[in-house]
């Protein structure tokens, strides 16, 4: 299985593990599973930190490496999918993580209830 994790996922998977259910980490940390991190989450975790509004690992990098994430770019197919989805999340960071995942075949990873709304496979944390 392909997974992406949405930003909150990978958060809580550095810093607050015990707020993913069990079924989610044990997927998480399947090595037979793919898991992938967007380059959109980074940049929202990045504009975030120096907002003051989060504090994480200096080395995002490391991070996703010592936890075996692969990195998601962005692509211009990604981008201009973004404009075909429907307008039921307004978050432009959501927004291309959903388009990500749909153009992919990825289930993603989020406890955001308004994704589900999207045509994309979700695995709920």
């Amino acid at each position: 299985m392909k997974l992406l994790l949405d930003t909150n996922a990978l958060i809580w998977s550095m810093v607050r593990r015990e707020r993913i259910p069990a079924a989610a980490l044990e997927a998480i940390e399947d090595r037979s599973n793919d898991v992938f991190v967007s380059v959109v989450s980074a940049w929202e975790i990045e504009i975030k930190a120096a907002k003051g509004k989060l504090e994480l690992p200096t080395d995002l990098d490391s991070a996703f490496a010592a936890q075996s994430f692969a990195h998601l770019p962005v692509s211009m197919k990604h981008a201009y999918a973004v404009e075909t989805l429907p307008r039921y999340h307004r978050d432009p960071f959501d927004r291309m993580i959903i388009a990500q995942a749909h153009l992919e075949s990825m289930t993603l990873v989020t406890s955001d209830t308004e994704i589900r709304r999207y045509p994309v496979a979700v695995l709920s944390i």
